[in-house]
């Protein structure tokens, strides 16, 4: 029996390559849906790659041999400690991806998460759920002249949504109702003229992105190795797609700068310092010079990194594995996807799944059988937890009945 925590991209991916070797897989995911970051991080525009991924991360999950357990946490309904050790698994694996965001490293600026400072997860998540009818989370104002730090696909996704908002929400107050997703597509300066209307007459200056190093560092492409010439390609690539973003977003970007102070009111933030960088062989060092920026909307999207779990070795911010090339963190446990290669898109997470996966079963294989009364044991927990959150064990169903006004 394996224990897979996390049956997103890279989790389902595992589940159904395992049940197909003949493993008992036991996938605990920790909300009602399985989807991951393809639901909540991956904006909604992408509602056609949504659905492709949707439908496959379906077909894995309901691979027979696959018992799908929802609304279970790790090192909360489970203990990592007993997932390891005490269950009686053969193996377990960690595919729950990073959904920490990294902290914005100025100094006292998380007393004001809340109020004028917001991280990047939980302001996508935002976004893509506000307009379903049972949402009961936290919102967020979407303000002008927003400052965004950053510079990776996240943080320019973070960029699309709030300007995206703002001119939408401009044009309803003309009287005139867009759609988001199209006005996505057709981007804003064409849709504007759509209507016979100028940019700069509805008075919106739009969101700023604030990044470290130049454009032409920003990782916005990506290649492994890659060659003198190719790198030279690249930069020019990621130069590219970030002057397409500005023009078709209208969004401002700010090279070279990184905030180290910020200003408030005692309620809420009001400004950030700055301070220049120069990239000198490869690394960014500061400059003496400084600039002020007045915003009352921050929004940091510098990177996300694995939810601490009781138990689970860490090295700083991450978690500490023993063999990152095998993914293993401790004997019997190992890593998938962005939990352990902190990439967060699709195809790294699935080329990484179907790479370590195979490994892992068949280590977990060659251990002796569970005994029968172990298999027992661990059946009658999950039986326990599908009675917790009302799950019949009919995966499809389950699906089924859970579906979303955006699916």
């Amino acid at each position: 029996m394996i224990a897979i925590c996390g049956g997103a991209v890279s989790g389902s991916e595992a589940a159904a390559l395992a049940a197909r070797e003949g493993a008992i897989v036991v996938l605990l995911e920790q909300n009602l849906r399985p989807y991951g970051k393809i639901e909540d991080g991956l904006p909604r525009w992408h509602a056609k790659l949504r659905s492709k991924e949707y439908a496959k991360i379906d077909e894995n999950l309901a691979t027979e041999g696959v018992l799908y357990v929802p609304g279970t946490r790790l090192g909360e309904h489970l203990s990592f400690a007993d997932a390891a050790g005490n269950t009686g698994f053969s193996a377990v694996i960690l595919a729950h991806g990073a959904w920490k965001d990294r902290t914005l490293p100025v100094e006292g600026i998380d007393a004001f998460v809340g109020k004028g400072l917001s991280y990047q997860n939980s302001f996508v998540y935002w976004f893509n759920h506000y307009e379903e009818n049972d949402y009961d989370g936290p919102t967020f104002p979407i303000h002008d002249r927003a400052a965004v730090i950053g510079g990776g696909l996240a943080s320019i996704d973070v960029c699309k949504i709030l300007n995206l908002e703002l001119y939408k929400r401009a044009l309803r107050e003309r009287g005139i109702e867009v759609d988001l997703e199209q006005l996505e597509v057709k981007g804003i300066p064409r849709t504007l003229e759509t209507h016979g209307i100028e940019p700069g007459e509805l008075g919106i200056h739009g969101c700023t992105l604030y990044y470290r190093r130049g454009k032409e560092d920003m990782p916005l492409a990506s290649m492994d190795n890659p060659t003198p010439e190719q790198l030279i390609k690249l930069r020019k690539s990621r130069v590219k797609i970030m002057d397409k973003v500005s023009s078709k977003y209208l969004v401002h970007l700010e090279e070279f700068a990184t905030p180290v102070a910020f200003t408030h009111d005692n309620e809420s933030l009001n400004g950030l310092t700055f301070q220049r960088t120069e990239v000198v062989d490869g690394r960014v060092r500061m400059t003496p010079e400084t600039f002020e920026v007045a915003t009352s909307q921050v929004i940091s999207s510098i990177g996300s990194i694995p939810m601490p779990i009781e138990g689970v070795p860490m090295r700083g911010e991450l978690y500490e594995w023993e063999d990152w090339s095998e993914g293993k963190l401790i004997d019997g446990v190992y890593g998938l996807g962005n939990v352990l290669t902190g990439k967060g898109n699709i195809k790294a997470s699935r080329k990484n799944s179907r790479e370590i996966t195979p490994r892992v079963i068949e280590k977990a294989l060659a251990r002796p059988a569970v005994p029968a009364e172990v298999v027992n044991k661990i059946l009658d927990t999950v039986r326990r937890r599908w009675e917790a959150v009302g799950y019949s064990g009919d995966y499809t169903s389950w699906i089924e009945a859970h579906r979303t006004e955006h699916q």
